[in-house]
């Protein structure tokens, strides 16, 4: 029979984690060709005061650097250290990409497609078994921080399943310029949340292997927001009042290149665009073609592929095509 006291006791991976500490937990979770530990830090902070577990994590992808400059922000400035509860920050999950900025794990899977993953699987399938059976569950509201791939780069937003009204709610709170409706894919992180029964934003802006401030500021006064809203956020730390509402997206569609050349990108992400608006040119390198890109409907630009050569059919801009009435 376990006393009160015990209760309140974080237990991962073997630790037992007491109310009012700072820990550091080293996962084990394979070795390099070398022998040489592979190991992913768990920064844990826990309050004397009881209340939720907030799971803060990043580099599901390991080329995703502004993820990480979000979850290191929040540990440097100390916003992990609650008024009540606990916080759990892994700032890197694929240690084997980020080493690389490559977006896989070494067995060429995607992590963010193998979960909830296999005890005898694949490493990628194992690492993620073991995240979910040893990490996942001292859980009570988790926060996922992602970019975008390769060259396009996405506009500070949060991804939520439109059938779960709650979180639609928080997302609300969390005020991201924009929140995008977006169903589970099957064998995300976000999926395997969902049938575990953990609540999960998933911020995605910017793009792979690039560091952008605004981006890192939008993840960090958000995750300040939801702490809020918790009752987790200390004092001292104030959150920036908001002019804007986020703008909630129904659907979008995508604009793609009729023709390969050099990509001249003429809109800012995040703008307003009406249909027949110029958005780029594609040229060729000899100074002979030259094709105008123009919105197909009207809506915000929330992606923009910044590859300054893209071949036909290549995906150019992402546009909102149906924003949710308030």
């Amino acid at each position: 029979m376990t006393t009160p006291k015990e209760e309140n006791i974080l237990h991962i991976l073997g630790n037992k984690i007491l109310p009012g500490t700072s820990t550091t937990i080293n996962f084990n979770i394979a070795k390099l060709y070398t022998s040489t530990k592979v190991e992913i830090p768990i920064i844990i902070e826990r309050s004397k005061k009881k209340g939720p577990t907030v799971l803060i994590t990043a580099g599901i992808h390991g080329d995703e650097i502004n993820g990480v400059e979000v979850v290191r922000q929040i540990i440097a400035k100390q916003i992990n250290k609650p008024a009540k509860g606990s916080i759990i920050c892994i700032p890197v999950l694929n240690v084997f990409g980020f080493l690389s900025l490559n977006r896989f794990f070494p067995d060429g899977r995607d992590l963010n497609r193998v979960f909830p993953g296999t005890k005898n699987g694949s490493l990628a399938s194992r690492f993620a078994y073991q995240f979910i059976n040893e990490i996942l569950p001292v859980a009570d509201f988790c926060l996922d921080f992602h970019t975008g791939g390769a060259s396009r780069f996405n506009a500070p937003h949060i991804r939520v399943d439109p059938k779960n009204e709650n979180l639609v709610a928080v997302a609300k709170i969390f005020n991201a310029p924009f929140t995008l409706f977006s169903k589970n894919l099957e064998g995300s992180y976000r999926a395997a949340c969902a049938k575990k029964g953990k609540d999960v934003l998933l911020f995605e802006g910017g793009k792979s292997q690039s560091s952008s401030k605004e981006i890192a500021r939008e993840g960090v006064q958000g995750t300040m927001r939801i702490l809020q809203y918790l009752g987790m956020l200390h004092q001292q730390f104030e959150v920036s009042p908001s002019e804007r509402n986020t703008i909630i997206i129904k659907k979008s569609t995508w604009v793609r290149a009729k023709c390969s050349g050099l990509l001249h990108i003429k809109v800012a992400i995040g703008k307003h665009v009406d249909k027949g608006e110029i958005l780029a040119t594609i040229t060729d390198p000899y100074g002979k073609m030259r094709h105008i890109v123009k919105a197909t409907n009207m809506g915000y630009i929330i992606n923009v592929n910044e590859a300054p050569i893209v071949y036909q059919g290549d995906a150019i801009f992402h546009i909102t095509k149906e924003l949710v009435d308030e």
